[in-house]
């Protein structure tokens, strides 16, 4: 531990509200936590969630998860479970007492306090698309590797949406850099380029604690007020069936100790790697993820925890994963209510399996946001820029995306629902009366200007007045607009002493090796 300043002043850099050569290239609602007011959807009745939670429990205390990782095997045998080989086995009491010291709400501060998050309660949140190793936009046309120019087009992208909550895994794999050193440049540019929340992989010993060691620098903490409260999130995928692998779980530990959030994320595709009924594929993803909240509570009581729910469907005649699916929908609204019953935020995804930003991309991903809305999730994974399920990061579909965030959040304004007597609208009404219209009146004069949602990339004009304008279709304008919003891009401002220690911890970093790979 050091005795340095607990937190630097933040200065320096071009300023987040600098004065701009002309109009922003969107108009958005300012930066805000979102409250989702609606209550959740619950499919299952009492008697489903205690069938569920039975399953779940039967599952880690006769079949079991195995842990590739000896350390955590070590620490589990120490709490009390049962061994055999990797297979550790937990009776319900254990997990039930672990699971009850996770909090249900807790907090992200990033290295702008502004910028802090709440995970939990009615709260929302939502970040970029994470880990695709291919690019795709409409001006190459192509499907091409990931490299650090294109995952920094990204994390701009995630800085200047207002809709995009926190800076999750890498927006596409920079694989132009040597996986040694790929976390140091990203991390770094995560946290030049954006002051929101960040994310660092899990991915054994170097890699998270790099990660960690340049949060704290960033944000100009001691190790001791970086331990204090959450700074940043990882978020691990059991490898299903019933699996945690050696360098997650090695991460997720190492997290764990140091009181930074941690998001356990099953893969649970219903017909492959869980059983094909949804309801089965979410009790093992259950029985997954809650082994691993049980491993971090008992490591350190009170760690910051959600669980995470992928659980979909595969297309039985190709094998192919599936998003935006009806039963997907319903895994994620049936999870969510089982993490009401323990306790624990949830975290859903934004997904779909199409591979270019067309009709099918936008109608699976709404359906997964409407579906992260239903189920009370409080942290959405991939909300913008996912296609090729998973395997394609494009900024066509990112802006796409923010389109339809855009209007969610509208949703969930109380201006929409409020009750005065000017929203009632009786003298209005009285005024108008059955002749003429509203368009003139004082009433729709003094609203209009705000009373309704309006768009950046939709098109409301008729045909003609479309056609006229030269026909663009939505992934043209979304290209227009991604390209102009790169233009428009501030980068926050980062103190100049903080910047160089980051620098210089990197060049470090990288002449000790980073992290160890086998070429």
């Amino acid at each position: 531990m050091t005795s340095e300043t607990s937190k630097r002043k933040r200065s320096g850099g071009r300023a987040g509200h600098a004065a701009r050569r002309g109009p922003a290239a969107i108009h958005q609602a300012p930066w805000t936590v979102p409250v989702n007011p609606d209550r959740p959807t619950e499919p299952l009745p009492p008697e489903g969630v205690a069938a569920i939670h039975d399953t779940a429990m039967r599952v880690l205390e006769e079949i079991g998860v195995a842990f590739l990782n000896p350390e955590a095997r070590e620490i589990l045998k120490q709490a009390g479970c049962r061994l055999d080989g990797d297979i550790v086995f937990m009776d319900r009491d254990f997990v039930m007492e672990m699971i009850g010291h996770a909090p249900a709400q807790w907090t992200i501060t990033p290295r702008n306090p502004d910028r802090q998050i709440t995970i939990g309660g009615q709260h929302i949140l939502f970040g970029n698309v994470s880990s695709p190793p291919n690019y795709w936009d409409l001006e190459l046309g192509r499907k091409l590797p990931g490299t650090r120019e294109f995952h920094s087009r990204f994390v701009k992208l995630s800085q200047y949406y207002n809709c995009i909550h926190f800076i999750g895994g890498y927006a596409v794999e920079p694989v132009d850099l040597h996986p040694s050193t790929r976390h140091l440049d990203t991390i770094f540019d995560k946290l030049t380029l954006s002051d929101k929340a960040p994310h660092a992989y899990a991915l054994g010993k170097e890699r998270i604690e790099d990660g960690m060691e340049m949060v704290r620098i960033a944000a100009g903490l001691s190790h001791e007020d970086f331990e204090a409260s959450p700074r940043m999130f990882t978020n691990i995928n059991s490898t299903s069936p019933l699996k945690h692998d050696y360098p997650m779980l090695d991460g997720w530990m190492r997290m764990a100790r140091r009181g930074q959030g941690l998001i356990v994320s099953p893969f649970t595709l219903a017909g492959a790697m869980a059983p094909v009924t949804m309801v089965g594929a979410v009790a093992q993803s259950l029985a997954e993820g809650l082994s691993a909240i049980a491993l971090a509570q008992y490591i350190r009581p009170g760690a910051p925890c959600a669980f995470g729910t992928f659980t979909s469907n595969v297309d039985m005649k190709s094998g192919a994963p599936a998003f935006g699916t009806p039963e997907y929908m319903r895994a994620t609204q049936i999870t969510g209510q089982m993490c009401r019953f323990y306790g624990l935020p949830m975290r859903s995804s934004g997904a779909c399996a199409a591979n270019v930003p067309d009709g099918q991309a936008m109608w699976e991903t709404s359906n997964s946001l409407w579906a992260a809305v239903q189920s009370g999730s409080h942290i959405v994974y991939h909300a913008a820029g996912w296609l090729e399920g998973g395997l394609i990061a494009s900024p066509e579909k990112f802006v796409m995306d923010c389109e339809v965030l855009g209007q969610i959040l509208r949703y969930f304004d109380p201006v929409i629902w409020r009750t005065d007597p000017g929203d009632l609208a009786y003298e209005a009404m009285a005024e108008v009366r059955h002749e003429g219209h509203f368009f003139g009146i004082d009433h729709t004069q003094e609203r209009y200007a705000e009373a309704f949602w309006q768009p950046n990339l939709s098109d409301w004009r008729n045909f003609e007045g479309w056609q006229a304008q030269g026909g663009v279709w939505t992934a043209e304008r979304a290209h227009l607009l991604y390209k102009r919003i790169l233009e428009d891009y501030t980068e926050p401002p980062m103190d100049a002493a903080i910047r160089e220690e980051l620098a210089d911890f990197v060049t470090r970093r990288k002449a000790e090796g980073g992290a160890p790979t086998d070429f």
